[in-house]
């Protein structure tokens, strides 16, 4: 039995991704699917709860201790809540909206279900993720193993535009492109020379440009499309269900399971010294691709060859990326909690 549960699951992003996981194949045995929201959940949970498949689903409001009896018991947390960025808003404004909620629901994770798996989707991640162990030290529960940045989107994104340049679509499940630095525009580094597939040879500089600049702005892609009507809520709650699947079968026992996740460095301390050196900068968090196992982080991988131009990548990643995650870890202060 796995108890997995969403906070924020009557949102965009929530809903999506709490059908996905009530449907997905990979759990075979019973889940018990628990939703939260401050509003609708109980309707979406009886949405889901039709479907034939043995999950278990329940869904709760904020009265009556709701958020706590959604969390007891829990294994896995995935935290989609929060607003959408909407056109012209930056991941700035999103932060001043979203850095509450996550540091909330934060609070009740460490108070309730401090060993469960913790994944981070609302944005800004680059600082949701240090708000989120801020919380967890100050309630004496920080396991840096078991708190997850969801950056798998940029993965994904990499992935079916690389299939696409190569003019096979059908490859896109199988590319494999590492992604790395952070979860937001020049943080968001694709490492284009190790794609599984490499791109078509003579493929000039100035479109791996494009090519790069199109997967550090995906989301802004979404959200001009959208036209005001929200930002990339469907690719992101695939994409956060397959991080999840990842980390239930790792909990699970399953060996060699490796994704691209935004970590706490101290995670696996050799790991992320290393790749502190490889960065140029001692910093507290990173992206990196990651080996997971029962107890979450058993290694963090280094970025292994890179060419020049991602080393520039990298170079410009860092600063903005320092900035983001003190952002998110002065946002808590004693008189916050």
């Amino acid at each position: 039995m796995v108890k997995a549960v969403v906070l924020g699951a009557a949102g965009g992003i929530g809903q999506p991704l709490s059908l996905l996981l009530k449907t997905n194949p990979l759990v075979t045995e019973p889940t018990q699917l628990s939703l939260y929201d401050i509003v609708n959940t109980p309707g979406v949970a009886a949405d889901l709860s039709h479907i034939s498949t043995p999950a278990k689903v329940t869904g709760y409001l904020p009265p009556d201790d709701g958020l706590k009896k959604a969390l007891t018991g829990a294994e896995v947390v995935i935290i989609p809540a929060g607003v959408p960025r909407k056109p012209g808003m930056t991941r700035d404004d999103l932060f001043k909206i979203n850095a509450g909620i996550v540091r909330d629901l934060a609070v009740g994770i460490a108070t309730t279900a401090p060993k469960a798996f913790v994944l981070v989707i609302s944005n800004p991640v680059n600082s949701t993720v240090p708000i989120v162990a801020e919380v967890f030290k100050k309630h004496g529960v920080f396991d840096p193993k078991r708190i997850f940045g969801v950056t798998t989107l940029d993965v994904v994104r990499a992935s079916t535009f690389v299939s696409e340049i190569l003019g096979d679509l059908s490859l896109a499940s199988k590319i494999t492109v590492p992604v790395v630095g952070g979860h937001s525009g020049v943080t968001i580094v694709p490492l284009l020379s190790q794609s599984s597939h490499p791109l078509p040879s003579g493929f000039a500089q100035e479109e791996v440009d494009k090519l790069t600049n199109r997967i550090q702005f995906g989301g802004d892609e979404v959200v001009k499309a959208k036209d005001g009507a929200g930002s990339a809520t469907l690719s992101m709650a695939y994409a956060g269900a397959e991080f999840a699947y990842k980390v239930i079968r790792a909990a699970k026992g399953e060996k060699g399971i490796v994704a691209p996740t935004f970590v706490n460095l101290t995670a696996d301390k050799e790991g992320g010294d290393a790749l502190k050196k490889e960065i140029g900068r001692d910093l507290e968090y990173f992206s990196a691709p990651v080996e997971l196992g029962p107890e979450g982080v058993v290694k963090i991988n280094s970025l292994g060859k890179i060419s020049e131009y991602e080393s520039t990548l990298i170079k410009n990643a860092v600063p903005e990326l320092a900035t983001n995650i003190e952002k998110g870890v002065s946002f808590i202060e004693p008189s916050k909690l």
